[in-house]
């Protein structure tokens, strides 16, 4: 049987929908040449909350001149007002191969996550793209606002198949080409790469947008159940490899597994990255909320 995505009903869950009401996504400022919208800008104009004052300069608006300081002080200045625009939210889930193994394939509650997200960021009037990615990266939508778009995130997500292996160097590699508007980048995935954890960090570093990483994982990524001699096969690049699982075994892949996870860690913090995982075998969305754990995601 063809494995699939989630459908669109599914991910229009009225409870769920509820849920992610909640979720609020606070930047500290957004780059210009946005739309009007709830973040604040680093552009100073004629928006509706004051903020500073500067000196005059030839070819300013005269209608921001403060008239009551040039009448007491016979100075000129303006008055500036802080604008209010939208934060460019980019999501990319991870659509390899790998990501739709099994019963209860990590694709599920990777799209549910992209889903709630979205929502968020267009509950309050932000930008959302879909950048889904896998041995490359597409454009399944480009940044845009609008509750018509919930729809649209919503049909792109319950249409994602399976792709190829995963590529992080190159996925990522050619999103940070495209010149987007600074803004906000989500990877939902649970990434591995064959490159491993050094392929995973390259990839990131290059990023001009702040970053957030939701990690999908299962109990037994950390401990699996195996023991004896397997025959074991790469689900994405279907190579087999003989293996004898013995005790050594199984703790030199801990001791891997773990400094793949710190590698993701340091990641995290070098780049003031909000980072979280997410059990594909429980509830997402509270597993998700510890991003809003304040109040909101400030990034």
């Amino acid at each position: 049987m063809a494995v699939t995505a989630p459908t669109r009903q599914e991910l229009f869950d009225p409870e769920f929908l509820a849920d992610v009401s909640r979720f609020r996504i606070l930047a500290q400022r957004v780059a210009r040449g946005g739309v009007h919208a709830e973040q604040r800008s680093r552009q100073m104009g004629a928006g509706m909350e004051f903020r500073d004052y500067r000196g005059y300069a030839p070819g300013d608006d005269l209608r921001a001149i403060d008239w009551n300081i040039y009448r007491r002080l016979g100075r000129v200045f303006l008055r500036l007002f802080e604008e209010f625009e939208d934060l460019p939210v980019y999501l990319a889930p991870d659509v390899s191969g790998s990501m739709w193994q099994g019963e209860n394939p990590r694709a599920h509650a990777g799209l549910r996550a992209t889903f709630a997200l979205a929502l968020a960021a267009l509950n309050q009037h932000d930008s959302v793209g879909l950048f889904p990615f896998a041995d490359q990266l597409r454009t399944a939508l480009p940044a845009r606002s609008g509750n018509v778009r919930k729809m649209r995130i919503a049909e792109a997500l319950a249409s994602q198949r399976p792709g190829g292996a995963t590529d992080f160097v190159a996925s990522l590699g050619k999103f940070s080409r495209m010149g987007l508007r600074k803004g906000l980048l989500v990877v939902v995935s649970d990434f591995f790469d064959a490159g491993g954890v050094a392929a995973v960090r390259e990839s990131l570093a290059r990023q001009r947008h702040r970053l957030v990483l939701v990690q999908l994982v299962r109990k037994s990524d950390r401990a699996p159940d195996l023991q004896g001699d397997l025959l074991l096969r790469d689900c994405e690049s279907g190579q087999e490899h003989d293996v004898s699982v013995t005790a050594e075994v199984l703790d030199a892949y801990r001791r891997a597994y773990d400094a793949h996870q710190q590698g993701l860690r340091e990641l995290a913090v070098q780049r003031q990255a909000g980072l979280v995982q997410v059990d594909v075998d429980e509830p997402v969305l509270p597993q998700l909320s510890k991003l809003f754990e304040t109040g909101a995601l400030i990034v």
